[in-house]
């Protein structure tokens, strides 16, 4: 992916205005100073240029035959100068200039004066004092004299300056503006596609019910109808499977009763069969109780697929349930750790699917952790916690979320045997902690020793004291 590519839609759409906006901008500004410039330079060539054959044919009518200097500098003073001349005569071998300090003979181009000693007029452009000036120049007929005249034009240039600076800030401003513009209409273009975005973002999460609503725009209503489309058959199918998966586990009971029963009726004169007939019972007897629980598990999974998953909350004494829910472990080293406040902590909560997050997270301490299993209760604001904890080899930090996935076991429940679970047990805690509003995740023992540790997250909704 390229830097462009990697700078984002709305990033991109901003820029792209923004850079419209300086090309126009620049483009706008040249041309305007080319053409200011040039009708400028043409306006003050033009006034140059009268100012010169007025002032010269003046001067050819005042001028004697013998002038003296002093008279010649009394002519060029009583030249119209308004428009900034600077009148410079030859006459034979003399200079007179009305400034010399800034046009006097060393400043008149070579080129110039070779043109006007030839008996032709001539036009050039100089620097005087750093300031350009437009000189003239001709020869006077029937004298052996010469007038020049040079114009200063540099207020053009400080005109041009000033106006280079203001077309900079307009370009400026335009640039800053077409970007804002730009941001906002991308900001408009995307929204349809934020929407789209959260949108499907709630649907992974499992809202199946997301659909977008049909927008006024005709060229974002085909998009949203192939969206909502889409949602609605991923429902449907979603829903299709759900079913089938509850009406197969419900027709599963009634054969998994007639095995149960059977076994046990063979359970009861296994003592009459030879061994090996002994250890098949065993196995089989194994089998029909981990297929029982598969059942059980996925009847409960299809109830939260097909959305009719409800909780029969009521209030619970937390500590003495738990307490009551350990009894019925068939591990009778399981540690209880209450905490001072977890001993009056009440919660609302399903009895039933708390009593079967419980005894999940203990076997599964039991078949995948080993060691003494350690219960902790506690509180901390407005949370109840409940901790499962074990002394196994722990579970992988890139394991932590996948454990709580459909038939997974992790990597150190890869094996299969008899005493290994249905892979839906750790499932079933995540969708029930969820229906209670709560979370659950895996972490390290809090004392550093080798272990995985469960924990459970349930919200408080009645204070102890207001329950009494």
């Amino acid at each position: 992916m390229s830097r462009w590519e990697r700078l984002g839609l709305r990033a991109r759409i901003t820029l792209l205005f923004a850079l419209g906006g300086l090309l126009l901008a620049t483009a706008i500004g040249l041309l305007t100073l080319t053409l200011t410039r040039r009708s400028l330079l043409v306006e003050r060539d033009a006034a140059a240029l009268a100012s010169f054959a007025e002032n010269g044919q003046r001067f050819q009518r005042q001028i004697g035959d013998e002038p003296a200097a002093e008279g010649v500098a009394a002519i060029l003073e009583s030249l119209t100068t308004t428009s900034g001349a600077l009148p410079l005569v030859r006459f034979r071998d003399e200079w007179v200039a009305l400034n010399p300090v800034v046009f006097s003979e060393e400043t008149v181009p070579a080129t110039l004066l070779q043109l006007v000693s030839q008996g032709a007029a001539g036009r050039a452009r100089v620097n005087l004092s750093g300031e350009p000036a437009i000189v003239s120049g001709v020869q006077l007929p029937g004298r052996d004299a010469a007038y020049f005249e040079a114009v200063l034009i540099g207020e053009v240039d400080d005109t041009l300056n000033s106006l280079g600076l203001i077309l900079l800030g307009v370009g400026t401003v335009t640039t800053l503006v077409a970007a804002a513009f730009g941001l906002w209409a991308s900001r408009r273009a995307l929204t349809p596609l934020a929407d789209i975005r959260a949108a499907a973002e709630s649907l992974a999460a499992g809202d199946l019910k997301t659909r977008l609503d049909p927008p006024a725009d005709a060229d974002l209503a085909s998009l949203s109808a192939s969206f909502n489309g889409m949602a609605q058959s991923l429902e449907d199918r979603i829903d299709r499977d759900a079913r089938f998966a509850s009406e197969v586990s419900h027709e599963l009971r009634s054969p998994l009763m007639t095995f149960s029963a059977s076994a046990e009726v063979l359970n009861n004169d296994r003592y009459q069969m030879s061994h090996r007939s002994q250890t098949a019972l065993a196995l089989l007897t194994d089998d029909i109780a981990r297929f029982t629980q598969l059942v059980e598990n996925l009847l409960e999974i299809s109830r939260y697929d097909v959305g009719t998953a409800a909780l029969q909350a009521e209030p619970v004494f937390f500590a003495e349930f738990v307490r009551h829910a350990i009894s019925y472990s068939t591990r009778p080293d399981i540690a209880l750790s209450v905490s001072e406040e977890g001993e009056s902590l009440v919660i609302v909560a399903d009895k039933r699917r708390l009593a079967q997050v419980i005894a999940n997270l203990i076997d599964n301490a039991d078949k995948y952790g080993g060691g003494n299993i350690e219960v902790e209760i506690s509180s901390e604001q407005d949370m109840a916690f409940l901790a499962v904890q074990d002394h196994g080899p722990g579970v992988p930090a890139a394991e932590r979320q996948v454990v709580f996935d459909r038939f997974s076991r992790g990597s150190s429940g890869g094996r299969r045997g008899h005493n290994t679970g249905t892979g839906l047990g750790l499932s079933l805690v995540s969708e029930h902690v969820r229906l209670h509003t709560g979370e659950v995740w895996v972490e390290d023992r809090l004392d550093g020793m080798p272990g995985a540790r469960m924990v459970v997250a349930l919200p408080i909704r009645i204070d102890p004291e207001d329950d009494q």
